[in-house]
């Protein structure tokens, strides 16, 4: 009963022992708080301002940072893993306002954002335009005597600071060309066994040129791309922010009045990131992002450090995933074993003078057959994932199948039929054959093959099916001639009433 007194079980942690006395918060509630059960443990430590749960206390931070933003005319930028960093370091949130000076808005604005997330841990905001605003918002664990005036001033000196240094490295950055920094890549090392950073561009721009025909961008802009896709690795901004690789290197790029395809490809031939990212749209991104993720999983194809259980280090799944989307995005028709090959002829041709070279030491020729069987299994959890029914990627998955979109389009396409009570029913129809003729087989101890013989089609259903079939043949064939496979599909789906009809008006084993 609530009256009733604890039994403490009697325990030690480190040096603490076990009982039934807590503390709330250390400066705004230092009293030792006693403690029967648990929902007064809760109710105690929240009127000693501790929140306990952090659920709770992101909620807390969301709710009152968005109404001290509305109350300026301005909306926060959310961060989801700034929110939880920030909910695990307080016990009582109390969220406040500082602002910066606006000159710095002349940095890009991601540089202000990723400088104020990773040294201050504030939240920044956007005014009613959509552009960002001089302002951020602290999230402080104590309610302050002077209303926040000490915490928001010792933040805004901060942060100024951190700016001030972040408006150097961009300005010093802006100061050399791109393709200045490209023979520090050489120093880079991007795997012991694959070569330097600048050995890797080599490659890109070799492959992304292979690429560009496919995918109907400009060569000669695909190789540019390429060339400087790596080098904003090497400038100040991205050695302080790595988050930011590709982005700066945008920047950059269009400051240097590079074309804004070029621009463009290096910011997004990481792209994507995670199933949620954005995939490149444009053909010069299309081309540079293709051939950055296959010289990454050839590579490593080649020297036999595959992903193994959840070990992945080098996130080959994620780049397979990425090929996977970047093609079905884009509906791009690209055989994969020719890329395959294509990316390991480029790495071949690169060998090092040195024999004893460790970069000269692959395992062999690039088993592309394995790598097309990584693939499949990425493809099949893509699907899955999209509701497409397993059995029905498995029957269109063989171990030769290399084109993405086209194992994509005729999935759709069967599951489409078969989701439809045409194909339902020719399933069953069809079903209802196979299991006669199986049987049939079996009685008689011989398969039954060859061409159908006309002149025993005596009733008109028979005649009709026949006719039937001859129709659906052609027709699928010359659809799937042309990849229309939904055209295929809907051709297979007229069977259905001479099928039925077949079965309503024919005895399949009448003995004569």
């Amino acid at each position: 009963t609530d009256n009733d007194e604890p039994v403490v079980i009697p325990f030690k942690s480190n040096r603490v022992a076990s009982g039934q006395t807590t503390f709330g918060h250390r400066f705004l509630a230092p009293d030792a708080i006693r403690v029967k059960r648990f929902d007064d443990y809760v109710q105690a430590l929240e009127k000693a301002k501790v929140v306990l749960d952090i659920d709770r206390r992101k909620e807390i931070i969301k709710a009152d940072a968005d109404n001290l933003a509305f109350a300026q005319g301005l909306s926060v930028i959310h961060d989801d893993g700034l929110l939880e960093e920030v909910a695990g370091l307080v016990e009582w949130p109390v969220v406040m306002m500082g602002s910066f000076d606006p000159k710095f808005l002349a940095v890009p604005e991601e540089v202000i954002i990723a400088t104020i997330r990773a040294n201050q841990k504030c939240f920044c905001l956007r005014d009613a335009s959509g552009k960002l605003a001089p302002n951020f918002l602290i999230t402080a664990n104590t309610v302050a005597a002077d209303g926040g005036a000490t915490i928001v001033g010792g933040n805004e000196r901060v942060i100024r600071a951190r700016l001030s240094d972040a408006e150097f490295f961009y300005n010093q950055d802006l100061a050399t060309p791109l393709e200045h920094g490209l023979p520090k890549l050489e120093e880079s090392v991007f795997h012991a066994k694959l070569g330097s950073q600048f050995q890797r561009v080599e490659r890109l721009v070799k492959l992304a040129a292979e690429i560009a025909p496919l995918v109907g961008a400009d060569v000669e802009e695909a190789k540019r791309a390429a060339m400087l896709a790596k080098a904003d690795l090497v400038t100040g901004m991205v050695g302080e922010f790595p988050e930011l690789q590709g982005l700066m290197g945008r920047y950059y790029a269009l400051a240097q009045h590079e074309p804004r395809s070029i621009a463009n490809a290096i910011a997004d031939h990481y792209k994507p990131l995670g199933p949620t990212d954005m995939v490149p749209a444009e053909p010069v991104a299309i081309a540079v992002a293709l051939a950055d993720k296959l010289d990454l999983l050839t590579g490593f194809w080649a020297i036999d450090e595959k992903p193994t259980g959840s070990r992945d280090p080098f996130a080959l799944r994620r780049a397979a995933l990425g090929v996977i989307r970047i093609v079905t995005d884009n509906q791009a028709t690209l055989p994969l074993i020719p890329l395959f090959q294509a990316s390991w002829f480029v790495r071949r041709d690169q060998r090092v003078g040195d024999s004893a070279d460790p970069r000269n030491q692959m395992a062999g020729d690039l088993d592309s057959n394995d790598l097309l069987a990584f693939f499949h299994d990425r493809l099949k959890v893509t699907l899955r994932d999209a509701g497409a029914r397993h059995d029905l990627v498995d029957a269109v998955i063989t171990p030769e199948s290399d084109d993405i979109l086209e194992i994509t389009r005729r999935v759709e396409a069967l599951s489409a039929l078969l989701g439809s009570p045409d194909g339902q029913n020719l399933l069953a129809g069809y079903r209802r054959g196979a299991n006669i003729l199986a049987a049939e087989e079996k009685k008689d101890g011989h398969a039954f093959a060859g061409n159908v013989d006309p002149q025993l089609l005596k009733l008109p259903a028979e005649q009709e099916l026949a006719t039937a079939l001859a129709a659906a043949n052609a027709s699928v064939a010359a659809k799937v001639r042309a990849n229309d496979y939904k055209g295929a599909i809907a051709a297979l789906a007229t069977l259905r009433a001479p099928v039925d009809a077949f079965f309503e008006a024919v005895l399949v084993n009448d003995p004569e």
